[in-house]
């Protein structure tokens, strides 16, 4: 289901309610007073959390820890996906005696995409870092990214060299699922699992995320052509709570791995797509009808209905598959993800290393 986040305003712009389309309303807790454009902070780290709540104060520590030796000015997003302990009440405790962190709350476990997309949507940080909130990752790691965007890349993925996780049910499936969407994709990532990434927030910002897509970001940013890196990134082994991921997670990779292979490769030609798809039908519908016509009239014997009807439907079929891909191209045209305007980010992205860009 798409993770969508929209706004309501009041007269002046303000923002007096949040909503997550299709899913359920977020509440947003920002107790920062409004800063100009010039004002904003330069990073923003975004960490979805569900039943965190030994994890958020050493978490917020530790990326305290990291960045205020930087100097730069930074934002901390811990967006509560729909939390049953008392992760919330942990997080607002921090918001509320440091300005720089900002909560966002499900009202119900959504999933890690939907808490990433809903911290990206409210992120007003230059560069945005993605990681998890199970302290897995190391926030040290964190100045090493931003000093590799910095060199003029685009999206800066972590590779866990050396995963501190299961070798059966993490460390195995991984392997496999990296190298598959290494050659579906076209993509060399290493680790696409691995939460801790920077982006430019131009770049993030334009993609569009739902269902388990966070971990094709690099992926999906392809059609911009953007600059892609991958760093080593240590990994801890978690010391707090429960690992929410398991081998039940594997069917939803292959789906939207799919997915991403058609929009990718056919997104801007759907109708070439369910073309391709129709031809085979196609011919086997006609070679079955033309066979019992043919059978028919040299025999002078009545149509075998079995053989004829699994024809007609393959036609009928067939031609079903083409309407869709019309279908496809009218929604692609009056869409709002075509790849004229997509591949703009590229152009945005490298104008973007010369001078800093508005939002």
């Amino acid at each position: 289901m798409p993770a969508k986040i929209g706004r309501i305003k009041d007269r002046r712009g303000a923002i007096i309610a949040v909503y997550c389309q299709g899913i359920w309303p977020l509440m947003l807790l920002d107790h920062a007073k409004s800063v100009s454009r010039e004002g904003r902070p330069h990073l923003s780290v975004i960490a979805p959390l569900y039943n965190e709540e030994d994890n958020v104060r050493p978490l917020y520590e530790a990326l305290t820890d990291a960045l205020d030796p930087t100097g730069l000015g930074y934002e901390m997003l811990f967006v509560d996906d729909g939390s049953k302990d008392t992760t919330l009440s942990r997080a607002i405790e921090l918001a509320q005696a440091d300005p720089r962190v900002k909560v966002v709350k499900f009202r119900r476990n959504c999933g890690q995409t939907a808490a990433m997309a809903a911290g990206i949507e409210f992120a007003s940080g230059d560069v945005l870092v993605t990681m998890d909130g199970d302290l897995q990752n190391d926030p040290l790691d964190i100045p090493m990214f931003l000093e590799t965007i910095d060199s003029g890349y685009d999206i800066v993925v972590g590779w866990r060299f050396k995963r501190q996780d299961k070798l059966i049910s993490r460390k195995i499936p991984s392997r496999i699922a990296n190298w598959l969407i290494g050659k579906v994709t076209k993509v060399p990532i290493k680790d696409n699992g691995c939460s801790l990434k920077a982006y430019r927030a131009s770049v993030i910002k334009e993609i569009p995320l739902y269902s388990e897509m966070h971990r094709f970001i690099p992926a999906m940013a392809s059609i911009a052509a953007p600059r892609i890196a991958e760093v080593k990134a240590r990994h801890h082994a978690r010391r707090f709570g429960k690992s929410k991921y398991g081998l039940s997670r594997v069917y939803k990779v292959l789906l939207d791995l799919l997915v991403i292979k058609t929009l990718a490769s056919f997104a801007a030609r759907p109708l070439l797509w369910f073309g391709l798809l129709a031809l085979p039908i196609l011919f086997l519908g006609t070679g079955l009808i033309g066979y019992e016509l043919l059978d028919s009239a040299l025999r002078g014997t009545p149509l075998s209905l079995p053989i004829a009807g699994c024809g007609i439907i393959f036609v009928t079929a067939a031609f079903m598959l083409v309407f869709a891909g019309a279908l496809g191209e009218l929604i692609y045209n009056l869409g709002d993800m075509r790849d004229h305007e997509f591949a703009r980010l590229t152009q945005h992205m490298q104008a973007a290393r010369v001078e800093t860009q508005p939002q």
